[in-house]
């Protein structure tokens, strides 16, 4: 998925916003920088770990995570998106889903992470979804590539192309969540190498620039590369530097799911009779490839 935010944050614009990656997703893939290998060693620790990705889009944090010997497990809503996924990272097991609707059984995973993604979910029905496929003391990790700022040219580069997505608090409903505990986040910085082609996919890949008709996009690009060319890189291309913004939270220990049925927790028995033999827990996964 995307890092960038709906301009006002109204759930109505989702449809167009969110839904928008599977056209550029190739532009998505040459476009978008990866992440520091140490941004996922302070999110999730130095043990390989089952590990679930919620939009995982076209595998960028994917491949670190796999690189770090954590079994993955990635899902994304948008088959272009994950067909370049599995190309990419054949060592994950993939399955087109939604946050709101994971195909994983209870207390399945060890950790489950989103990179560019937490902001497009339901979150009244992803949080609990989340929390449900934890095992006890897991961790929910979010984690998001913003460009650096501070520095004016990146500055300009984000006036032309747009900064919704560094205008508020992305973790905020995992702060409030009463599913979660306390929330760490931490900062690491890293630099992506572009150039005259990669600047234009970087632009394409973005959602507010993907809605646009052909004339608007074709204006935008011819915006940003009247940019590049008068920054005077070049062949060379410029280093755009990056922040990347990391939250870790584990979920909190929580009674059984109530059913709604008079007390039962496991469909057709009473709290009073011992659980019926069923399959392990390890039995993860729905649907995954």
């Amino acid at each position: 998925m995307s890092d960038e935010q709906p301009p006002t944050g109204n759930a109505e614009h989702e449809p167009d916003w969110a839904h928008s990656f599977g056209g550029v997703a190739d532009a998505y893939e040459r476009g978008r920088p990866t992440y520091p290998s140490e941004a996922v060693r302070w999110m999730l620790g130095e043990h390989p770990l089952t590990v679930l990705e919620l939009g995982a889009g076209t595998g960028k944090l994917t491949r670190v995570l796999t690189d770090l010997g954590h079994d993955v497990q990635a899902t994304d809503p948008d088959a272009a998106m994950l067909q370049i996924l599995e190309k990419e990272v054949p060592g994950a097991r993939t399955a087109q889903a939604s946050a709101e609707d994971i195909p994983l059984g209870d207390a399945s995973v060890d950790a489950v992470i989103a990179a560019q993604a937490f902001h497009w979910f339901d979150l009244g029905r992803a949080l609990p979804e989340v929390a449900r496929v934890l095992r006890p003391g897991g961790r929910l990790c979010l984690v998001w590539n913003t460009r650096n700022e501070k520095i004016p040219w990146v500055r300009r580069l984000g006036a032309i192309i747009g900064t919704q997505e560094q205008l508020r608090d992305p973790a905020e409903a995992l702060i409030f969540s009463e599913l979660f505990g306390f929330v760490e986040d931490r900062e690491f910085t890293h630099w992506q190498t572009i150039d005259r082609q990669s600047v234009q996919d970087l632009v394409l890949s973005r959602s507010n620039v993907a809605v646009l008709d052909e004339e608007a996009r074709a204006a935008k690009l011819a915006e940003v590369l009247a940019f590049y060319d008068e920054f005077g890189r070049g062949m060379d291309g410029m280093q755009l530097p990056y922040v990347t913004r990391c939250f870790r939270a584990d979920v909190l220990d929580r009674p059984p799911a109530d059913r709604g049925d008079g007390g039962s927790d496991d469909e057709g028995r009473s709290g009073d009779d011992p659980p019926a033999d069923g399959p392990d827990d390890d039995m993860l996964l729905i649907d995954f490839r």
